[in-house]
């Protein structure tokens, strides 16, 4: 049968102009979803955006004198030559490894093993590392979270759940195929979110700059007992000398004795100045092994396995750059940990604040389900939904201001903390270089009673071997010099360890431009600029 060209025709524009129509609907959904997807983005800056409701943090003061008064000229008018003074000029600081200044190759060496193996470091960097990871931590609630649990499951309905009338008594096996997406957002209107971040990395530079300061102390720490240990190395030198003296003496009287020159008496106080300088030689020794000890344990060695070669304490006080205070706080790495806490402090009262206003969360959900795995990934397979909700504490009886009285108190307290911080510098400062000036004066004393003690020495071992004088006046002689030479020596250990914990009251060669910048301490650049050695 032949068709009608008429209605052929007819059909024809009907196809033309449904595919018109479909054409054109198309192009406006799709310019409805491009309009739609311009105004969400629009809308999301805006969210993303948002404003902080918290306080702006603005440093506080802190009193600085203009110059540390025990290192000014005056201090040392009238102090005898020799006396050790600060290094000129006075606004000098010190850079890299401090200890270097000592010039001893045997100590470079072992403060470069305390900054690779210490524990306690160690242990700090560690702490570090987590205050850095809850910075990430606080930053991933900025954006949105997404979730997916994919599913495929295989079911039989009964026939006897489809009516009496049912054709067939098999039932009906059925599968279905899901891949589905939830995705939950809330905008940080209220710099919740930015304050956290804030508080998190502010917390981060604090573990950064405690473990700069525990880092100086055991540097400081492995430099004092370094000393200490010289020290008792001129002890037991000291007490060598002594002990082969006073053999000398006693073979002496012993001969004298046996010819009927002396007697007995002098024998036997010649025997108690040596035993008693045999046990004071002894003594030295536990002190060195402790100290010896200790090192090892800075370095992260045993004990055990650990010595150093006996070498007496020569090593000369260096000229130490004080610098002015105002300098001080840029240089101690307690300042600094005390003033990122009253940042962190600060931030802390942002996010409670963002606590009175409404939570808003944007959510929404889609994916892909089907009843065949291989239509599962079509359009016809495409669900969605998307929605908006709202949260607001309308009572909670004081709950939010009394925790923001709570934490403003805290920042409060932490200013407090800051500047006393800052005084206990200045206190510590000062102290040592008193303490620097007036032992270096005893030390010049000492030397002058140590030469004076010689000649009362010499003159009472003179008239006892010309029997003008009985031993016992060269008992006395002797342990007036062994006691002031002793003397000599602890002044000389106290002077070099005072040396190194005015370097270390004055923050070392650290400087608050190492920290790392709050804004890059999540970084691996962070990582290795608190890692680095000075």
């Amino acid at each position: 049968m032949k068709a009608d060209p008429m209605k052929v025709e007819t059909m024809r524009a009907k196809i033309q102009t449904s595919k018109l129509a479909t054409t054109n609907r198309l192009s406006a959904q799709r310019n409805a979803a491009a309009k739609s997807l311009a105004c969400s983005a629009s809308v999301a800056a805006v969210l993303m955006a948002g404003c902080n409701v918290g306080p702006k943090y603005v440093k506080p003061t802190a009193p600085a004198p203009p110059a540390f008064k025990e290192s000014s000229p005056a201090a040392y008018n009238e102090t005898p030559a020799g006396t050790w003074q600060p290094a000129s000029p006075a606004d000098a600081t010190i850079r890299g490894k401090w200890w270097e200044m000592f010039h001893d190759d045997e100590l470079n060496s072992l403060e470069d093993q305390l900054n690779i193996n210490n524990q306690n470091i160690a242990v700090y960097f560690q702490d570090f590392m987590a205050a850095r990871a809850l910075v990430g931590e606080a930053k991933s609630q900025y954006y949105p979270t997404v979730s997916t649990s994919p599913s495929a499951t295989r079911s039989k309905t009964p026939a006897a759940e489809r009516g009496a009338a049912a054709a067939s008594t098999t039932g009906i096996t059925s599968n279905n195929f899901a891949v589905p997406l939830d995705v939950s957002w809330a905008p940080d209107l209220w710099g919740r979110v930015r304050n956290l971040v804030h508080e998190s990395q502010y917390a981060a530079q604090i573990s950064a700059a405690d473990l700069e300061g525990e880092r100086l102390t055991e540097q400081a720490s492995l430099a004092e007992y370094y000393f200490e240990l010289r020290g008792q190395d001129s002890l037991q030198d000291l007490y060598t000398q002594t002990v082969k003296a006073d053999k000398e003496q006693l073979n002496l009287i012993n001969a004298l004795y046996q010819t009927g020159i002396d007697n007995d008496e002098s024998v036997a106080q010649a025997e108690v100045t040596l035993q008693s300088a045999e046990e004071a030689a002894t003594s030295v020794q536990t002190n060195r092994a402790i100290y010896e000890h200790a090192i090892a344990m800075l370095i992260g060695k045993p004990a055990s396995s650990f010595s150093l070669p006996v070498k007496p304490l020569t090593t000369p006080i260096p000229p130490i750059p004080v610098g002015l205070p105002s300098d001080l706080l840029q240089r101690r790495p307690d300042i600094a940990a005390a003033e990122r806490a009253m940042a962190e402090s600060n931030a802390l009262i942002g996010i409670e604040q963002a606590a009175y206003y409404p939570n808003i969360v944007l959510s929404g959900a889609g994916g892909l389900e089907s009843a065949m795995l291989g239509s599962l990934f079509s359009v016809p397979a495409l669900f969605w939904s998307a929605g908006a909700s709202a949260s607001e504490t309308i009572f909670d009886a004081g709950l939010r201001h009394s925790t923001i009285q709570q934490y403003k108190a805290e920042y409060d307290a932490n200013v407090a903390n800051y500047r006393q911080t800052v005084l206990t510098a200045f206190e510590q400062v000062e102290d040592s270089l008193s303490t620097m000036r007036i032992t270096s004066q005893e030390i010049q004393q000492q030397a002058s009673a140590v030469r004076s003690a010689q000649r009362y020495m010499t003159v009472a071992n003179s008239r006892y071997e010309t029997g003008l004088d009985p031993y016992i006046n060269v008992m006395i002689a002797e342990d007036t010099l062994l006691g002031d030479q002793q003397l000599q020596v602890t002044l000389q250990i106290q002077d070099i360890t005072t040396a190194v914990q005015l370097v270390e009251s004055l923050g070392g060669g650290w400087n608050v431009a190492q920290l790392p910048k709050a804004s890059a301490i999540a970084s691996s650049a962070a990582v290795r600029q608190v890692s680095t050695t000075p």
